[in-house]
């Protein structure tokens, strides 16, 4: 295993920022929490005075990166924009996303492509089939690595020296009583996961559903992210979870990675 580095760390994170940057941004947090607020509600929630709002809203408009309804605000489309562009730029997205949409028709359930950024996991693709059941995984939804299969998948590519350091940075936070909260089971998973090329969840990040995934490296041998496909515990049981959803999660997997290698 290569000593891969977590994507996008940065060793001055920690210090000093700019004010108006971050004032700008607890805005912007504040408007996707509440789907749209006014000057006061914002200026509330975010501990600022409604001046200060008010002139970070105005530039956030000039840029259409907020729109005004009334005397609400919300985020406009320019994110869309910057969403898809960053989002094309990881390796193979048009072979990902179709082969992303053969696992979810073949399974009937959800499926997920997942890349790890500063220590998180990020779902970049998600398709349902038509009996498949939407879960927190949306695209664009950060979780913490330990907590799902694709970033258990993901970590399992990592050394032991850059699973501490985001465990470090980020703990082993509990999402459901089923999540794993001490790094020593978690670093046994790791290498059962490593020895099988599969990792599973069972209710460690939403109660009532069961995921497995498979890592997806690249060319060169570094790792792309990790395929994963979700469902209710009442359909992915027995030998469905432990045996067939992983064999075919793979041989995709294994199919991608050949295309990508040899595009």
């Amino acid at each position: 295993m290569k000593d891969w580095k977590p994507g996008g760390t940065d060793p001055e994170s920690r210090g000093s920022t700019i004010q108006s940057i971050d004032t700008s941004f607890a805005i912007v947090t504040a408007l996707r929490e509440r789907n749209g607020a006014g000057v006061t509600e914002l200026a509330d929630v975010t501990d600022l005075s409604k001046s200060s709002v008010h002139k970070h809203l105005r530039s956030l408009m000039k840029y259409d990166f907020v729109v005004k309804e009334g005397d609400e605000y919300r985020l406009g489309l320019r994110y869309l924009d910057l969403g898809a562009h960053v989002r094309a730029q990881i390796p193979g997205s048009s072979e990902i996303k179709h082969k992303l949409r053969d696992l979810a028709n073949e399974t009937g359930e959800s499926a997920q492509f997942a890349v790890e950024e500063r220590g998180r996991t990020v779902v970049l693709y998600r398709e349902v089939s038509h009996g498949g059941v939407y879960s927190r995984g949306r695209v664009g939804r950060r979780f913490h690595m330990h907590q799902t299969a694709a970033g258990k998948a993901i970590l399992s590519q990592y050394s032991d020296h850059w699973i501490h350091e985001i465990v470090d940075r980020h703990g082993l936070p509990e999402a459901t009583p089923h999540t794993i909260t001490d790094e020593s089971v978690l670093f046994d998973e790791l290498t059962e996961i490593r020895e099988r090329s599969v990792a599973f969840n069972s209710e460690e990040s939403t109660e009532g559903l069961r995921s497995v995934a498979v890592p997806v490296t690249g060319a060169e041998g570094d790792v792309l992210g990790a395929f994963a496909v979700a469902g209710p515990t009442h359909r992915i049981t027995g030998d469905r979870f432990e045996t067939e959803i992983p064999d075919l999660v793979r041989s995709i997997v294994n199919e991608l990675e050949l295309n990508l290698a040899y595009s």
